[in-house]
């Protein structure tokens, strides 16, 4: 496919590349930059602000996390705190090994135990009108809604309690994710009823990959995990967004499940993670899924040249035509990534 010459605006080459339309050129992300990365990138690139970086950049998408405000939980993967004889108030803090509040669960009735937040209380449409107005004209608007519901099902049970009832009482787990999903549906319902109608996509995720593989066998995923999340895909469709689904590590193996499901864009394309060789993933589903990512976050992007940068993004570039929004392979830039990496980074995506 030859890439437009026509120059595009940055919604217009967003919604291109997630469709796998021509382009004048991929859409590029910087993701979601760890708040101790911010003071290098602001004195590196002479800004502020996160928008006036973005600006600088020429990054094509403004993000938005869903506005959720709640006693001891000011973002919405905060919300369900499941850890156990602990109280967790920030990120940083989250730990999915911990002892899980339903550890020692045996019926649904042990559930009901549990303060189960009402998202009305936490979440206000205005706010969440104000956020989608912020976004500079033109470019790309996506929610960062996460909607993390195995990862919090995970950390209801302890993660290895977790793995364990998948096999053992796997009825007993479903009953749990179906209920956390009820959450984040009418949370995201709050969002999408408020200004759905002025964004583009939004990004829901969990991990369910290791460096070297799928942390559960995809059999498992497949029946007792993806139906749920196929209800967050389908809601947020019946608003006329695309999908992009979020999932650090090794996932090839259930990336044709995301596939039916109705994802639009798999994020990221972890570049070092066993299976997701860029190559193989287009050559495998270019024609059936969007990706983000690919340029290597672990490693490139930390200790690599600006030289090696803008080569191994030219090489995507002519991998991915179109079909890769080129952005960092986490979605988090952390403290140890080179602020002259993300300057060649952007510079070779906007080449």
């Amino acid at each position: 496919m030859v890439p437009i010459v026509v120059p595009m605006k940055s919604r217009e080459r967003f919604l291109a590349t997630v469709e796998r339309r021509p382009v004048d050129r991929p859409a590029c992300w910087l993701g979601i930059p760890d708040r101790k990365a911010l003071p290098g990138l602001f004195r590196h690139f002479g800004v502020d602000s996160l928008a006036a970086l973005k600006a600088r950049i020429g990054d094509d998408v403004y993000h938005f996390e869903l506005p959720y405000d709640a006693p001891g939980a000011s973002a919405i993967e905060m919300a369900l705190n499941f850890a156990k004889d602990r109280v967790i108030s920030v990120n940083e803090d989250r730990n999915l090994s911990l002892p899980g509040i339903f550890e020692d669960a045996e019926t649904e009735a042990d559930f009901e135990g549990f303060d189960w937040p009402d998202p009305a209380r936490h979440i206000s449409p205005d706010r969440c009108r104000a956020a989608v107005a912020a976004a500079p004209a033109d470019m790309a608007v996506m929610g960062v809604l996460w909607s993390s519901h195995f990862q919090d099902a995970c950390a209801a049970f302890g993660m290895e309690n977790a793995f364990v009832k998948m096999l053992t009482e796997p009825n007993l787990f479903r009953i749990l994710n179906r209920r956390i999903v009820d959450f984040y549906l009418a949370a995201n319902q709050i969002l999408y009823e408020a200004a759905a109608d002025s964004m583009d996509a939004v990004l829901i995720g969990n991990d369910f990959g290791s460096q070297q593989g799928l942390m559960v066998s995809p059999s498992i995923l497949r029946e007792w995990v993806l139906p749920e999340t196929k209800r967050l895909v389908d809601q947020a469709k019946s608003y006329g967004l695309k999908v992009v689904h979020h999932s650090c590590g090794s996932i090839a193996g259930i990336i044709p499940d995301l596939i039916a499901i109705g994802v639009d864009a798999i994020h990221p394309i972890q570049a070092l993670a066993s299976g997701m060789e860029p190559e193989k993933l287009k050559r495998q589903f270019g024609s059936q899924v969007s990706f983000f990512g690919g340029v290597d976050a672990q490693y490139l992007l930390v200790q690599g040249q600006p030289s090696e940068v803008r080569e191994r993004v030219l090489a995507l570039r002519e991998l991915f035509p179109t079909g890769l929004v080129i952005s960092p392979s986490h979605e988090a830039i952390l403290a140890d990534t080179k602020s002259e990496n993300i300057e060649a980074l952007f510079a070779a995506a906007r080449a």
